[in-house]
């Protein structure tokens, strides 16, 4: 079994604090992905789990061992970084070997992995070539390679994909949720594209300054969002905040009053772009004007700002024939609406999904 536990992990750097009281299960075959903007501390903890990083407090469990206080060799972890650290001087057969020649597994053996690992991520005509010789792409799977041949409880990706281009990040990511599904592994992911890990994860971790906002599937954070900051961070374009009070217990906006009403000490309001209905002037739940248009071929996102001033983002079909300067009327149905406090948690999520 290769499931990932921590309870109350904490990490100091001097007088700095990285890791704030991280407590955490992870399933044995889940795909996790650890996600939040840079120096959140998703990193820091991976390493931690790898062994990398010593914490300062707290456990570390895989499977049934306690590993808190375990090397990184001891620990049946393999990890991916960002930079491929591939060894130049070495083809891709001796770049995929040369651990388990180290750890002085059987010639037979090593050959039988590194076919394997081959035939998965589609190797076998590079297997003689050297990493120079390699596309980005190709040295990242080699990369997964390496870690495949050492058959770990756990496999740890430190942002693998952040130095491909678009089309290869888009690529590279429909091979690895099918390497998951062909290996039944646990793995654990680093990213800070929200789209990455909404694509891929069984459990996203989302971290703000070290601590932990929400754990969940995608599709809870995506329309349970337990703060302000997760709403935010998950889905693109990103949530739509506006400021709000309360009006004899409705939605104000302004001077405009929705007809839904208002949780108790709600300060925010917030909308997914897709979930704004757009409507001819004088229609609807709100008046705005077209700022700017960006169009992407299918979709459209029209920058509007309201009549109370406030901006918003709709995203669109991309024929909408709307442009700078235009006037629309915005429907907000109110089971897309979510309330936020003064502290940033939400108070009310509409969506029943």
């Amino acid at each position: 079994m290769a499931e990932v536990s921590l309870s109350g992990v904490n990490k100091f750097y001097g007088t700095a604090q990285a890791l704030h009281g991280i407590t955490l299960g992870i399933a044995d075959g889940e795909f996790a992905v650890f996600v939040g903007p840079s120096g959140c501390g998703k990193s820091t903890l991976l390493r931690a789990i790898a062994g990398l990083e010593d914490i300062s407090q707290g456990a570390i469990s895989i499977g049934n061992r306690n590993v808190t206080t375990l090397a990184p060799s001891d620990r049946d972890v393999a990890m991916v970084f960002q930079s491929y650290a591939l060894y130049p001087h070495m083809t891709v057969r001796e770049n995929m070997e040369f651990g388990m020649k180290v750890n002085n597994v059987p010639a037979p053996d090593r050959a039988a992995r590194v076919s394997e690992a081959a035939r998965i991520l589609q190797l076998d005509p590079y297997l003689d070539r050297k990493p120079a010789h390699l596309s980005g792409g190709q040295r990242q799977r080699v990369a997964i390679g390496r870690a495949i041949v050492k058959k770990p409880a756990v496999f740890l990706f430190d942002e693998p994909l952040s130095n491909l281009d678009a089309k290869l990040r888009v690529q590279m990511r429909v091979e690895l949720e099918a390497l998951h599904r062909d290996l039944k592994a646990t793995m654990i992911y680093v990213t800070h594209d929200q789209v990455e890990a909404m694509t891929m994860a069984d459990k996203i971790v989302v971290l703000n300054a070290g601590r932990i906002e929400q754990v969940g599937s995608p599709m809870d954070l995506y329309h349970r969002p337990a703060t302000e900051f997760v709403a935010g961070f998950i889905g693109a374009p990103a949530m739509n905040f506006l400021d709000m009070t309360n009006h004899t217990g409705n939605i104000a906006l302004g001077d405009t009053t929705l007809p839904v009403s208002a949780a108790t000490g709600a300060t925010r309001l917030g909308i997914r772009p897709e979930h704004i209905t757009l409507l001819p002037a004088g229609q609807g739940d709100l008046a705005a004007t077209v700022t700017l248009r960006e169009t992407l071929g299918g979709d459209a996102y029209l920058y509007l700002r309201t009549t109370h001033g406030q901006p918003l983002v709709v995203r669109a079909d991309g024929d909408t024939p709307l442009n700078h300067g235009e006037a629309v009327g915005l429907a907000l149905p109110a089971h897309r609406l979510h309330q936020f406090g003064p502290d940033g948690r939400t108070l009310r999520s509409g969506d029943a999904h």
